[in-house]
């Protein structure tokens, strides 16, 4: 037991002694949790509008007069309709609503420019929500677990996702291989202690490391960010856990498979990190994807993580709700470990 626990001190001192390295592992994380969750938005605000009225009545001025008092457009004002496609070509109007009449009938058209889709969509949803609460039958919206639709909600379980399987591996494998390169695993091994003490002993100080970060980015989610808090949190940890070894595992498994610190940082931070950011559901819905990259999906860790995070900390279900992700990771968890070690035993 002491030799394990004189593990665990080497490898904590050699931490700190990084002093650099230390603060932008624990500064990072938190600083791309505020980027996507205030700078980094799919909300769009202050969409310019602009009008075509056919003829001036109280229906079109009570109209307009929404747009006008509306925090979400800025009313550019009552155009002529040849100006409509000047003035979006321009970028000087996101949309135009048109008003018209037939007979006594007031009728709405919305032209929009859709070089930005995200835009395009929301900016329509918008106006046609003004549209509507104008009509006579009442439109009644229920939005449930993210009423004020903030990306900060959609963002957090992802950079979670991102940031673990990024920091975990990629300082697990690095601090790994450069004991190779420096010749001090060699010593390590020809020691009397064993081969599981040495990956435990190198494993521990960067767990604890990652259980300090997950504490600040819950700390920085529930009071800056304002997600809903509940005793959900306790799932929301040990889940976080889990996937936490997980990374370790994988940072590892790359250590027996690369021979240099740089080989070492290409296969943990461009090798993991793409795949995260394209298809674990982070940024782009994994059903819309191709079925082949779906299926793909499947083996990416973040996929099932960030599926789990969305169910705790957004919509706040029991822990029964995500039975299938915890059950995923746990055996990757396994599976990624034990081939880590048998290689790793295999090579030394």
């Amino acid at each position: 037991m002491s030799i394990f626990v004189s593990m665990i001190r080497k490898e904590t001192l050699h931490l700190l002694r990084d002093f650099r390295t230390i603060t932008v592992v624990l500064i990072m994380p938190l600083v791309l949790l505020l980027l996507f969750g205030f700078a980094i938005s799919t909300e769009v605000n202050d969409v310019k509008v602009v009008a075509v009225v056919e003829r001036h009545t109280d229906d079109t001025r009570q109209l307009l007069e929404k747009f006008r008092v509306n925090s979400y457009f800025t009313f550019k004002g009552t155009v002529p309709f040849n100006e409509v496609e000047p003035l979006l070509r321009a970028g000087k109007a996101d949309a135009a609503l048109v008003l018209k009449y037939d007979g006594d009938r007031l009728c709405h058209q919305i032209i929009v420019d859709a070089s930005n889709t995200n835009t395009a969509q929301t900016s329509t949803a918008y106006i046609e929500g003004v549209l509507r609460g104008d009509s006579e039958m009442p439109v009644i919206t229920n939005t449930l677990y993210n009423p004020q639709l903030k990306s900060a909600y959609n963002f957090v379980p992802g950079i979670m996702g991102m940031i673990f399987i990024l920091i975990c591996a990629m300082m697990t494998s690095v601090s790994i291989v450069s004991e190779k390169e420096t010749g001090s695993m060699d010593l390590l091994l020809v020691s009397p202690v064993r081969p599981r003490t040495i990956i435990f002993g190198k494993l521990v100080p960067y767990f604890l490391l990652s259980c300090i970060i997950l504490v600040l980015m819950l700390l920085l989610s529930y009071t800056v960010l304002g997600l809903p808090f509940s005793s959900s949190v306790f799932n929301v940890i040990w889940v976080t856990i889990l996937y936490i070894l997980l990374a370790l595992s994988l940072g590892l498994l790359i250590s027996t498979l690369v021979d240099n610190q740089v080989a070492a940082l290409l296969v943990s931070g461009v090798l993991l990190m793409l795949p995260v950011i394209m298809l674990s559901g982070m940024i782009f819905p994994i059903d819309n994807m191709p079925v082949v990259l779906q299926w793909f999906s499947g083996v990416i860790p973040a996929r099932w993580y960030i599926s789990a995070m969305r169910t705790l900390m957004i919509q706040q279900l029991p822990v029964s709700y995500v039975l299938t992700e915890i059950t995923v990771l746990a055996g990757m968890a396994f599976a990624v470990m034990m081939l880590a070690i048998g290689k790793f035993n295999a090579k030394h």
